[in-house]
């Protein structure tokens, strides 16, 4: 995103029930953001899941990507698990081809892929992970945007694998000073005030910069805002971030096409 364009996106993590129990407010949020993260069913999401957040995300008009995790429904895909690289490969592959399986049957498209979780943690910093998702992503489908953690490994991955990338900051994480997202079991790293979080925001695309706990201002592209769909107050704080960019003159649009 440039200032000139005035124009970002907004994404959160949806479809992350199993069978007949949900998390989150999709349908709330699918009113608010403007692109879905929806889960292929390693970390959460199960086929009917996935199908029914497609079909409300196109008729909501708002793009969709595959959120892939490691195969850990009870961890909730946080937890690291010992995968090699190949194996991270053909994970990766194999939950992309089935969103997009169930996005066509839902009559929508996945324009992109991003990784949740531990794996998202672990592609953040470690080049093997990133490049396997990389490339993952690249063979399933070469024209899909990698949505990439700001000034990590992932951007770099994607550049190697000439993919399209985009660059998201997190509205409600907070960030050290080398960049990375402070683990969440320490103190502070949630933020559940939606007014400190939009403060942050405007900060940060005002600068085009991550803004750290200490104050440091690190430089990079921003394309996607992240809010996490699964805390209680996630609609809330989507609203306010939404109301409050458009208020400084943001138009809140899809980084990829819907």
């Amino acid at each position: 995103m440039t200032k000139a364009a005035k124009s970002v996106d907004l994404n959160a993590d949806l479809g992350e029930g199993y069978g007949p129990w949900r998390m989150g407010d999709d349908d709330a949020m699918l009113g608010i953001v403007t692109s879905a993260n929806v889960a292929c069913g390693f970390h959460a999401g199960d086929p009917d899941i996935m199908a029914r957040t497609f079909a409300r995300a196109r008729e909501k008009g708002v793009a969709v990507g595959a959120h892939v995790a490691f195969p850990d429904l009870i961890g909730f895909g946080r937890r690291p698990l010992p995968l090699t690289a190949i194996e991270i490969e053909r994970a990766v592959a194999y939950q992309i081809g089935a969103a997009q399986g169930l996005a066509a049957l839902a009559g929508h498209r996945v324009a992109y892929v991003k990784a949740h979780g531990a794996l998202a943690n672990l592609a953040e910093k470690d080049v093997e992970v990133a490049d396997a998702l990389a490339r993952a992503t690249r063979a399933v489908d070469a024209s899909l945007t990698l949505l990439a953690i700001a000034r990590s490994e992932q951007v770099r991955a994607g550049e190697r694998a000439e993919l399209k990338v985009a660059h998201e900051i997190f509205a409600d994480r907070a960030y050290v000073d080398d960049g990375r997202l402070q683990p969440r079991g320490q103190p502070g790293a949630v933020l559940v005030d939606a007014d400190a979080a939009l403060a942050r925001v405007r900060a940060m695309l005002a600068e085009g910069a991550l803004v750290t706990i200490s104050g440091k201002r690190l430089p990079t592209p921003i394309d996607s805002i992240c809010v996490h769909g699964d805390s209680a107050h996630a609609v809330e704080m989507a609203r306010r971030l939404r109301a409050g960019l458009e208020a400084e003159g943001f138009a809140l649009r899809a980084f990829v096409e819907a």
